[in-house]
């Protein structure tokens, strides 16, 4: 919980309390290494999953319009939209594929939820600057925006998910500037 203070720790020790509801080792005893494998499983990973997914495959549709365009409305409409229904889809990909009992990766609910919202979260951060109506002002801040998300994936990546920091930030970087490059041709052509 290092870097979190006040309501960010609250809700943290929330998120592990009610995963750790219930669930005992052997002995009766719930560890933190139980409490820390269950917050990823069930709230991490799809969470993650969902962000990713909403920031990197948004992209695409969102500079599509916006250099085809060049009207910050219209690139806002259809961003709104891509996050919206890809969070909803997300949510339910994630709530619908596995009932967690084979997995024990818990309730399908609650990670279709951290899905879901992590979708829609990763998405329309790029999309809501384009609630300025200057064209270029919006296209700045929203290319600085998609910089700042794909950096916290990797590290979200590199801290929860063990993957070395180096490496995540090249595949998330690439990832990231190959969809948005794509947008970017797509629209422009």
């Amino acid at each position: 919980m290092s870097g979190l203070s006040g309501d960010g720790q609250k809700i943290v020790l929330c998120m592990e309390y009610s995963i750790a509801k219930g669930t005992k080792q052997n002995d009766g005893m719930i560890t933190g290494e139980t409490i820390q494998r269950k917050l990823v499983l069930q709230i991490i990973q799809p969470g993650l999953a969902g962000l990713m997914d909403g920031s990197v495959s948004s992209l695409a549709p969102l500079f599509a319009v916006a250099y085809s365009t060049h009207n910050a409305h219209t690139t806002f409409i259809v961003g709104l939209a891509t996050a919206a229904g890809a969070g909803i889809s997300m949510a339910f990909s994630e709530a619908l594929s596995d009932d967690g009992k084979l997995s024990g990766r818990g309730n399908p609910w609650q990670r279709g939820l951290a899905s879901g919202l992590m979708t829609f979260a990763g998405a329309i951060g790029h999309t809501l600057p384009f609630l300025f109506t200057q064209f270029s002002v919006a296209m700045t801040i929203a290319t600085i925006i998609v910089g700042i998300e794909l950096l916290a994936i990797a590290f979200i990546r590199h801290r929860y998910m063990q993957t070395p920091l180096t490496k995540t930030l090249v595949q998330v970087l690439a990832g990231g500037v190959i969809v948005f490059l794509a947008g970017m041709f797509i629209g422009k052509g």
